[in-house]
């Protein structure tokens, strides 16, 4: 399992990418501007693309990733994960449970768990979570079966009582995300945020300045 502290290093800005272009970009160059900008960790999250696509594109992506010296996890596919010699994989409530992730990916690489509730949050935890990735936070469209907003509580609840790293993901932007870091994440986790930006790699340095900003108000 992962560090901790060094872990939490990695999640303040959180990048979750499809493989979509959007905006005239294809989704290498979008990730190339956020890391650019200050992104701390990324998530190739693709449910559409053919499986070769995933795999050549998933490629370009993780060495981008590694010549930043940045994480990079594929989310739900433990199988493409471990072709792609990703740093770690992220599941939700309906894949693969993550006791049964971890025999697979080996101790190394970092485990992420969707959660909404106090439950959820409690049940990663015991099976050996590296993080949590709480939300919905606020109301969100990017991703149509994420379900309704859950508000900061949860990420006060793992904060305290569960002590494990977390990213808020759902609906978060440059308004609101120093409430998010505020309430206990150690990061937050974006889509649009920076995909949907004219400069991703402006809008990727805005959000590592307010998440900064807000982690050295929460030490004070």
């Amino acid at each position: 399992m992962a560090d901790k502290e060094t872990l939490r290093q990695h999640l303040p800005v959180y990048f979750v990418t499809g493989l979509a272009p959007v905006g005239g970009r294809s989704a290498l160059e979008t990730v190339a501007q956020a890391l650019d900008g200050g992104v701390t960790i990324v998530q190739l999250r693709e449910k559409e693309a053919p499986l070769s696509r995933i795999m050549r594109e998933g490629a370009a992506l993780r060495e981008l990733c590694r010549r930043s010296g940045v994480p990079f996890i594929v989310n739900d596919r433990v199988d493409v994960a471990l072709l792609l010699d990703a740093d770690g994989v992220h599941v939700g409530q309906d894949d693969l449970p993550c006791a049964m992730v971890r025999q697979l990916v080996g101790p190394e690489r970092m485990i992420g768990v969707s959660a909404k509730t106090r439950e959820e949050a409690a049940q990663a935890a015991a099976d050996g979570a590296d993080y949590i990735g709480v939300g919905p936070i606020f109301a969100t469209a990017t991703k149509p079966d994420a379900g309704d907003a859950i508000g900061t509580s949860l990420l006060r609840y793992v904060r305290r009582e569960l002590g494990l790293p977390q990213v808020g993901i759902g609906g978060i932007d440059a308004a609101n995300a120093a409430d998010v870091i505020a309430s206990g994440a150690d990061g937050i986790a974006v889509v649009s945020a920076i995909a949907g930006s004219d400069d991703p790699r402006e809008a990727a340095a805005r959000l590592r300045s307010i998440a900064a900003a807000a982690e050295g108000a929460k030490l004070v």
